[in-house]
């Protein structure tokens, strides 16, 4: 099943305007290490599935989608079983679009699909995002997937884990947790999308 949302805002809220200047505190990742965290993910999700045969990997638009084809072919590469992969729009339910999740924007535009290739009921859902701070993605994320069916579990895996947290959701498979302070932002860099591969901590400038 699918649908075609129009062209929508934002998904990630920066903290603060978006006119602040940031400059480039640290790269939390390179290519390398986030090849070796995305294995590692998929190794746990292997671990921890009791049929792979009935797990549905769902992207969150828009760095999230090629983060679950990557671990789908992860996945296949490990056990031979090729999970099926689906992508998520959750701009209709988002409840701070104006708000802060810390994570740096992003800049992808266009129209963005939601879709599920298969239908949810009886299958363990695992919602794949890049970034993971206040947990407003992950509601949104799951209020869409629950107008689409009834999957028997739904499960969260994130790159990173900034912490600052609003709503009590935790990931079941976390990439990296790092400490931050609101006014830094992590931004998640795909070649997919951004030519690269590269997990960076933003901070405002002093004269920001």
């Amino acid at each position: 099943m699918s649908t075609h949302a129009p062209k929508s805002p934002l998904r990630h809220e920066a903290a603060g305007s978006s006119e602040r200047p940031l400059r480039e505190a640290s790269e939390l990742l390179d290519s390398e290490a986030l090849r070796r965290t995305l294995a590692r993910i998929a190794h746990e999700l292997i671990e921890r599935s009791p049929d792979l045969h009935d797990v549905l990997l769902v992207g969150i638009h828009t760095r999230g989608v090629p983060l679950a084809s990557r671990l789908q072919k992860l996945v296949a590469d490990r056990s031979g079983v090729e999970v099926p992969v689906g992508e998520l729009d959750i701009t209709l339910h988002r409840d701070d679009r104006n708000g802060a999740d810390g994570s740096a924007p992003d800049e992808t535009r266009g129209e963005r699909a939601t879709v599920v290739p298969l239908p949810l009921a009886g299958r363990s859902v695992v919602l794949v995002d890049d970034v993971l701070s206040t947990g407003r993605t992950i509601r949104a994320a799951i209020d869409t997937l629950l107008e689409l069916g009834r999957p028997a579990r739904v499960q969260v895996a994130v790159l990173v884990d900034r912490g600052h947290r609003e709503l009590p959701i935790r990931p079941d498979y976390v990439g990296k947790n790092v400490p931050t302070a609101r006014e830094e932002r992590v931004q998640v860099e795909l070649a997919e999308v951004d030519g690269s591969d590269r997990v960076v901590l933003q901070r405002v400038t002093a004269d920001g």
